[in-house]
């Protein structure tokens, strides 16, 4: 039986889902949706920022949903939907953004790098920014407030957006009453930083990445390519700063991870062996996922479905919310 507490997160479909994003937020979720009711939304809206391609961010959401629905996520209590299927997060974004102060939309992280990334580069502050980027924060806002959410897991750095909408919603309580619930943030175990191919943090930008539901050979391909040193099989080797050590700390058990670790340090051990050791871990782990996922992404009907009924269920949650905000804004009936 789940817990009455609600969860809530969102993964936009920008790309393809990687083992980074599997370690760092999707695999914690499950663990979450375990025992806990849990909101996973598919941020096609805010896509929109970085993505001209309708047929793109199509296609990812349909990957994203059947990937949620392939590594273990306890569906009996996930709610799972687009974003975009849900009008009313619009009209509380636009709602929320005349409570909203100027001075905290200046403050935002995304906004801020964009800011010295211009700066830095001799361009006027705003060059490149849209209205997108900078009301990121207020649509966030209004994705966590439209669900009565309670707890927004998220890592250390992404704590902001939780803040904010914390602000955000004490400033319009303090304006017409106690209509939104205050969201807390829970920070996320620290899963470090997920190395990439070639070394450096595994992400779409550095195209380093293991794609999560690749084929086992395109799987072996991967990791066949990841950098090494020039360390021979005898010299013993540091697997705190291994890339192959790293991944595979996250998918094998502990005495599994002591003896690899053993193994790096013992010398006697070339890299190719740690490779092969990795992907027959990671093999093992993934298939059953691969499997489901692969029949569901030849079937998106069900997928399609899937996403269909947790629009209906959220939309009926959202318009609860929006009858009181429309109410105590602008004297609509509840």
């Amino acid at each position: 039986m789940a817990n009455t507490e609600i969860f809530l997160s969102g993964i936009k479909p920008t790309g393809t889902v990687h083992m980074g994003n599997y370690i760092g937020m999707l695999s914690q979720m499950r663990d979450i949706s375990q025992h806990n009711k849990t909101i996973m939304f598919i941020a096609d809206l805010h896509a929109l920022n970085s993505v001209r391609d309708a047929v793109a961010i199509q296609n990812h959401s349909r990957e994203i949903a059947a990937i949620i629905m392939s590594i273990g996520f306890n569906m009996d209590n996930v709610l799972m939907f687009r974003q975009s299927d849900i009008p009313a997060v619009c009209e509380l974004a636009t709602m929320l953004t005349n409570v909203t102060p100027k001075g905290l939309m200046d403050r935002a992280h995304s906004y801020k790098a964009a800011v010295d990334k211009n700066i830095a580069a001799g361009n006027d502050a705003d060059f490149g920014v849209n209205m997108g980027l900078y009301t990121y924060p207020i649509l966030m806002a209004a994705d966590i407030l439209l669900y009565n959410s309670d707890i927004v897991p998220v890592g250390a750095d992404q704590k902001q957006h939780v803040e904010f909408a914390r602000d955000i919603a004490g400033h319009f309580n303090s304006i017409y009453g106690d209509v939104f619930k205050l969201p807390d943030a829970r920070i996320m175990p620290d899963a470090g930083i997920i190395p990439g191919l070639d070394g450096r943090k595994m992400s779409k930008s550095y195209d380093n990445v293991i794609p999560l539901m690749a084929t086992s050979s395109e799987l072996k391909k991967k990791i066949m390519r990841i950098i090494t040193d020039s360390k021979t099989p005898d010299e013993p080797k540091d697997p705190d700063t291994s890339t192959m050590f790293q991944l595979y700390r996250h998918f094998a058990s502990p005495d599994e991870i002591a003896d690899l670790a053993e193994k790096f340090r013992a010398g006697g051990m070339g890299y190719g062996t740690a490779k092969n050791i990795l992907f027959e871990k990671l093999n093992s782990v993934l298939s059953p996922m691969r499997e489901r996922y692969e029949y569901l992404m030849l079937h998106p009907d069900e997928i399609d479905t899937m996403l269909e009924l947790g629009a209906e269920t959220a939309r009926k949650i959202a318009n609860k919310t929006m009858a009181r905000v429309r109410h105590v804004m602008i004297g609509t009936k509840k």
